[in-house]
């Protein structure tokens, strides 16, 4: 029989100093079975690297300055097994700076210099784990035969070919792995974008059958209602994955819609932790299968500031056919549409007003320029098998009170619109009626 594995995956708000290290190698220690850890860069060594990228000949003092702040969290790294590893990564630094001197737009170097952030992490974590009688050692993703889909930035771990090439052999132990990078399509070092290292974390628990996902975070769970706005409340117990996608896209910035992705094919759940609360049998969230427990709201999303755009079509053949040319020209300028509306003769999108300017000339490239309508705010109301009737989660009165159009309707969410802006207002006033405020 074998044992339990683990994923636990550390991000850079819980790698803030060397306090962080122990209670790090604390959880390790007491989990029961194997675990695996990822880990991001150490808090604010990604956006100094990011910096030294855009200016590498005012960089000089990176390199040592970064050896000095990792040392501090792992003193007697440089002279450990892992030593020749750590001036590896410094002086790979330092070449890749060298090399963007002389050719600025070098994506090569540049995601080399960036990467490098989480490797010195990896070493460092590695290192006090095995301080503490911890096993561990780090392993570099690409190393490992992780495969991202594309080149230079990715959007996912390629799953399917990474199911193939992985080096099992090297998760013997504690492995500490480097998140955020892998091995794009052309054999160069790829990085994913924003939640990144969440990604690679569940999608190395998808490649191992891992038995769940643990995201240590700095906040106790998912809320239900985003803390910017001003508004308190609990984390939410059990959320769906096809909940968790929703919240995730509109809001919670807990959450990226691409971490949950890995996990839902075969059900492994995912786990959202406070490294610095007492550790609890139960975790304050857990994302899993979209088991129908109620047919209640469990949190809003919210989006504030989106566009309609809407023309007309006197062919259904010319507007099927652009249609899909539309869609395509969004998705490669990175453009997000939050809603589509097709019937016969008349389209709609809903985009975000920054993107207003390219996603209508996308649009009048294919049709004609459109009609614009701006909004204040989009809300996104999460449940599980939630009402489809019209005005079932909304009486008419709040509808016409909060001056809001039902614009999608699914299991898992009922997007609406306003043209109003006090989002906090509102949201306070969408909460009282959906009894969210009975989790504060």
């Amino acid at each position: 029989m074998r044992k339990t594995i683990t994923v636990h995956k550390f991000g850079g708000s819980c790698l803030r100093d060397r306090s962080d290290l122990n209670r790090i190698a604390e959880v390790i220690e007491h989990w029961p079975g194997q675990s695996l850890v990822v880990v991001s860069a150490l808090w604010g060594t990604t956006d100094r690297l990011m910096r030294a990228s855009q200016e590498p000949r005012y960089a000089s003092r990176l390199v040592s300055d970064l050896s000095r702040q990792h040392l501090r969290f792992a003193p007697s790294l440089v002279e450990g097994e892992n030593g020749h590893l750590f001036r590896s990564v410094l002086n790979g630094i330092e070449q890749s700076l060298n090399e963007l001197a002389q050719s600025p737009n070098n994506w090569i170097a540049i995601n080399r210099l960036l990467a490098a952030g989480e490797r010195l992490s990896a070493l460092v974590v590695a290192q006090h784990l095995k301080e503490n009688g911890i096993e561990a050692h780090p392993v570099g993703a690409e190393d490992i035969g992780l495969k991202l889909k594309g080149i230079n930035r990715a959007p996912v771990v390629d799953l399917e070919t990474s199911m193939v090439e992985l080096d099992r052999s090297a998760f013997f132990g504690t492995p500490v792995i480097t998140g955020w990078f892998g091995e794009g399509d052309d054999g160069e070092l790829a990085l994913l974008g924003r939640g990144g290292s969440d990604h690679t974390a569940t999608s190395i628990a998808r490649l191992v059958d891992a038995d769940k996902v643990i995201l240590w975070k700095d906040v106790d769970g998912v809320l239900p209602l985003n803390p910017r706005w001003g508004l308190d409340s609990s984390p939410i117990p059990y959320l769906g994955y096809s909940e968790a996608v929703e919240l995730a896209r509109l809001d919670t910035p807990v959450l990226h819609p691409a971490t949950v992705e890995p996990l839902r094919g075969i059900g492994i759940p995912l786990e959202i932790r406070d490294l610095r609360s007492i550790v609890k049998e139960q975790a304050a969230s857990i994302i899993g299968p979209d088991l129908i427990q109620t047919h209640k709201v469990k949190a809003i999303g919210c989006l504030p500031n989106v566009t309609r755009l809407t023309v007309s079509s006197s062919s259904l053949e010319v507007q099927s056919e652009n249609l899909g040319r539309v869609l395509i020209d969004l998705a490669s300028e990175n453009i997000a549409c939050w809603n589509l509306d097709s019937i016969p003769g008349q389209i709609s999108w809903i985009v975000s007003q920054h993107d207003l300017q390219k996603a209508s000339q996308i649009v009048t490239n294919h049709f004609s320029t459109p009609d614009v309508e701006e909004y204040g705010v989009m809300f996104s109301l999460v449940g599980n098998k939630l009402p489809s009737e019209e005005n079932a989660l909304l009486s008419l009165e709040m509808i016409s009170l909060l001056e809001l159009e039902i614009v999608s309707v699914t299991d898992h969410a009922v997007r609406v619109i306003s043209s109003r802006h006090d989002i906090s207002s509102m949201l306070d006033t969408l909460a009282n009626h959906l009894d969210l405020t009975a989790m504060v």
